[in-house]
């Protein structure tokens, strides 16, 4: 079933105007629970009260308010939100335009598709799709959507124009405070990582056996499991076994190179052995040994995570 529009409006580029429809550009496939009496099974619903008249209200009765004062709330109809005099309200305005590597992806939110709406946006449409793959740029534009004005970003993404929310600088925290503190690394170990790296490199995010939700599998067998009176066995988990242990970096590093490796169809063991240290590097490597139990035990902490 094709995704229904979630928004209708317009680009506006310079003095062009696409006519434009928002699609969801993804879909939610996680499981959702509901809320049971668990001594008999009764649905708990959330009913919406009205704390004046002590009664239960329809959808009908309910509006939006905005609290002035602790006496005062002031009414905000739809239609009030609809009519304000805002240029983006009812436009995707572009501002400006940036090399989409130039983008932090922190900033970057939910994707939906645009749509060209009628046959007098198709030309327009494809101006700026093309316009926009043949500089390698993307687009930095502002639009009102549910009760804000947004920041947003126009990529291209097979023939079609991708529309992502973006967060405000302000939106944005500093990382300062939780950066690990400086350790001290041989070249030896740097360059397994990089190793690693390599061995786990693909060229393609797409049909990658690793690229399914285990989660919502596990979470379907266990509820059908149960379903069929059955009791579902718990998973053996190997990383709760290794919690807390201290483990020799450059020997993790050399077997997940041999496990990453092997998995692929190559043969691990004559490449990771190739790697020697450097002569000019031996003392340094020495040095940095005797101090190296630290770089072990955060390594530890963070696979018991």
């Amino acid at each position: 079933m094709p995704a229904r529009p979630v928004w209708s409006g317009a680009i506006s580029f310079g003095l062009v105007t696409i006519p434009i429809k928002v699609l969801p550009a993804t879909e939610n496939h996680s499981i959702s629970f509901h809320q049971y009496h668990l001594e008999d099974m009764g649905r708990v619903r959330t009913k919406k009260i009205c704390e004046i008249e002590d009664r239960e209200v329809t959808t009908a009765e309910i509006g939006k308010g905005y609290e002035v004062s602790k006496d005062t709330v002031v009414a905000i109809a739809d239609h009030e939100l609809d009519d304000m005099p805002l240029p983006t309200a009812k436009a995707i305005e572009i501002a400006a335009f940036v090399p989409y590597e130039s983008i932090d992806p922190v900033r970057i939110g939910e994707g939906y598709y645009l749509q060209g709406d009628g046959q007098v946006a198709a030309k327009p449409y494809v101006l700026l799709r093309k316009a926009l793959q043949r500089s390698s740029k993307a687009a930095i534009a502002k639009f009102a959507w549910h009760g804000r004005e947004r920041l947003g970003l126009l990529r291209v993404k097979d023939d079609v124009i991708v529309l992502h929310a973006m967060k405000w600088d302000d939106e944005v925290r500093s990382p300062e405070t939780i950066a690990p503190a400086p350790m001290d690394l041989t070249d030896d170990e740097i360059d397994r990582a990089v190793l690693l790296i390599d061995s786990m490199t693909v060229d393609d995010l797409t049909d990658q056996a690793w690229a399914t939700d285990r989660y919502t599998e596990a979470l379907e067998e266990v509820i059908h499991a149960k379903a069929d009176g059955k009791r579902h066995p718990r998973a053996a988990d190997e990383e709760e076994e290794s919690a807390g242990k201290v483990v020799d970096l450059m020997a993790a590093l050399e077997e997940s190179v041999q496990r990453a490796q092997e998995s692929r169809g190559e043969g691990g063991d004559a490449t990771v052995h190739e790697m020697k240290p450097k002569t000019a590097k031996k003392t340094a490597a020495k040095k940095t040994t005797t101090t190296k139990a630290p770089a072990r035990k955060t390594t530890a902490r963070k696979r018991g995570a």
